[in-house]
């Protein structure tokens, strides 16, 4: 898992008692090993945990102060020899003032010692009564604490081998501008959050926000861990939260009002967040204050995985589907993003049609759902729509039939045309013996289509809506100079797997119920070209699945590749994880040597695809996401893939 950027972190809730030391670092040592058991690299605890947040006026106390720097000792001897880092949180001493601390240990010795910089004040909290806060002035002090001598500072950068980490405690995370932005642009992608923040009503909806909010602007994980049963209750209650977010998704959570300890664990992509921190150009802009701000990087030495240890995160096998908690919004706001863009297109050139063709299979039909909200949204007729279905060799009876249903039922004008005699006199024309059934006998109607398409537009002042998808174009599955071709593709930023999630949602929320049967059904049917001659029952022979693959693998490799830019071997690592039990791993290994090949040879028809909408995160247009060379080598990605077949 080194292999490929991951971290496996932890934030812990431990069982506390008020001023009790000795008790506090017991329960921190246990859940340490129990951490280090499951492989945990790096763990937090709350803050001030060795003594407890809730101590009021024995701050002031130096038996609490001497009795807190020895529990550090006895831990520190306690863990010399387990492969973990800590971060634990105590009071320390210098200068005469004492602050607030978060302390990085690892190997039985302290890395560093980050004092807190904002003290809450208000309210029940009165920290500047016990604590001073920290000023930055230059590179950390170096200072002694329970037998060490440690930098003392909160511009301390703690370098792993798969990136740097930094810690910042409570309060530093609600300031206007919190340590960890500075710590994220000086090169931290994972930040530590010692936090002691009291339950009240709708504080925890809050703080969730905050914590995602700042990991996604910081680009970095973020991982929290809050104090819990066993603080007193003397004016108000720690339910224990713990959070691990990544780039602002939550990807572990903590059970809160547990009364025993609790323990998160999940494994952060570092590659992930610097894949994205490479992309942003603003990420790497300093901001206007404290530029000069030094760091100082101490190195920690990680335990390793090997290769027993499996991946705990959860991999999502269809990354561009919506979540179910927001599957209606999304979809919602994909279909309105068609729309929109369509009818910007439609009122500029001032056409006086929509022409696409409809082939009873599912991206045609979402276009068609497209123009016809588009229609409404206007005022104007569903007239102004003409869909035409063009039969060829290999229509079957099922989507011609159900291509002219769905336009009667919608409403619009439609055309029956049909292509074999046009495509006879082309074979003819050009030589071509029509038994044999090659690539020019399926792109000769694909260009017929193409044909038709656009000199009816031209006849009706019209606009060729496309229809094919953002996986077509991945794989170059469409005819070059074919159904390749439109005036506007409204499904070019929409991948095959969330075609169908989104004609669903439509059927559910956006059309008349006459339509709904017609259209489940379209749903139901295998994609196919329908280019190759039917079997004698007028069905189908040719499946696009089984000659190009699954399009959900297809849709995870082209998801990580232009999302993340990630390598065959990691992406290959991700899809055993989301296929695991689906597809054998032989499987996933042909595939994704077949979609390099393809994704790399077909380039050529992405650098000149016509305008289209996007709508996710990627895209494939050389005028917006993608600029690729249509000759570049694939040699070394196959290199690659040939390896892990070794």
């Amino acid at each position: 898992m080194n292999n490929f950027g991951f971290v496996r972190v932890g934030a812990a809730i431990p069982s506390v008692r008020v001023a009790d030391c000795g008790f506090n670092v017991q329960k921190i040592g246990e859940m340490i090993f129990r951490a280090a058991e499951q492989k945990v690299q790096i763990i937090v605890f709350p803050e001030l945990s060795v003594t407890a947040y809730t101590c009021g006026d024995l701050f002031f106390q130096q038996t609490l102060i001497r009795e807190s720097e020895s529990a550090v000792v006895e831990l520190l001897r306690d863990t010399s020899k387990t492969p973990i880092c800590f971060i634990i949180g105590a009071p320390v001493c210098h200068n005469s003032k004492l602050y607030n601390c978060a302390i990085a240990c690892s190997g039985g010795r302290i890395l560093g010692i980050v004092p807190k910089i904002f003290l809450p004040n208000y309210s029940e909290f009165y920290e500047k009564r016990w604590f001073h806060p920290y000023s930055y002035s230059g590179l950390p002090a170096k200072i002694s604490y329970a037998g060490n001598v440690a930098p003392f500072g909160s511009n301390i950068l703690f370098d792993f081998c798969n990136g740097k980490f930094a810690v910042e405690i409570c309060e530093d995370v609600w300031s206007v501008i919190p340590p960890s932005s500075y710590h994220a642009q000086s090169g931290a992608s994972l930040i530590f959050n010692l936090s002691a923040s009291d339950e009240l009503t709708g504080k925890r909806s809050y703080v969730k926000s905050l914590l995602s909010q700042q990991s996604a602007r910081c680009q970095s994980a973020y991982i929290y861990s809050s104090a819990g049963f066993g603080e007193s209750t003397t004016d108000v209650v720690y339910s224990g939260n713990a959070y691990i977010y990544e780039n602002g998704k939550l990807l572990a959570e903590s059970v809160r009002f547990q009364f025993s300890e609790q323990l998160i664990i999940s494994d952060v992509d570092s590659e992930l967040l610097d894949s994205e921190r490479r992309r942003n150009t603003t990420f790497i802009c300093n901001p206007a204050i404290e530029t000069n701000k030094c760091y100082e990087n101490v190195d920690v030495k990680l335990s390793l995985f090997d290769d027993s240890v499996q991946l705990i995160r959860a991999v999502n096998s269809s990354p561009f589907i919506p979540s179910a908690d927001s599957y209606d919004e999304s979809c919602e706001e994909i279909f309105s993003i068609q729309v929109s863009g369509l009818a910007k297109r439609f009122i500029y050139t001032g056409v006086k049609s929509l022409i696409l063709g409809i082939s009873g299979g599912l991206d045609s039909t979402l276009a068609l759902l497209v123009c016809v909200k588009m229609a409404d949204k206007l005022r104007l007729s569903r007239r102004v729509i003409c869909g035409v279905t063009m039969p060829g060799f290999g229509t079957s009876a099922r989507t011609h039939t159900n291509a002219i249903r769905l336009m009667e039922l919608l409403g619009i004008e439609f055309l029956d045309i049909d292509i074999v005699t046009a495509c006879e006199q082309h074979f003819h024309d050009i030589s071509h013996d029509p038994t044999i059934c090659d690539v020019t006998y399926e792109n000769t109607q694909a260009r017929e289509r193409t044909q038709i398409l656009m000199d009816l537009a031209n006849q009706r002042s019209g606009l060729v809506v496309g229809t094919g998808d953002m996986s077509e174009l991945a794989l170059g599955w469409a005819t070059y100079n074919g159904d390749h071709i439109s005036m506007y593709g409204v499904n070019a930023g929409v991948p095959k797997t969330l075609v169908r999630y989104l004609v669903r949602w439509v059927i559910e929320n956006q059309v008349e119920e006459l339509a709904r049967g017609t259209l489940s059904d379209i749903l139901e049917t295998p994609v196919s070209p329908e280019l190759l001659p039917k079997d004698s029952r007028g069905g189908m022979t040719q499946f696009t699945e089984d000659l190009v693959g699954p399009y959900c693998l297809h849709d995870f490799f082209l998801f990580y590749v232009l999302r993340y830019s990630f390598s065959p071997r990691k992406i290959y690592c991700l899809a055993k994880n989301a296929f695991k039990g689906i597809y054998e791993d032989a499987v996933i290994l042909s595939w994704i040597k077949v979609f390099y090949k393809r994704f790399f040879s077909q380039q050529f028809k992405r650098s000149c695809m016509p305008d289209g909408v996007k709508v996710g995160s990627v895209n494939l247009s050389p005028r917006g996401d993608w600029r690729m060379p249509s000759d570049a080598s694939v040699h070394l990605w196959l290199k690659e893939i040939d390896q892990l077949g070794d």
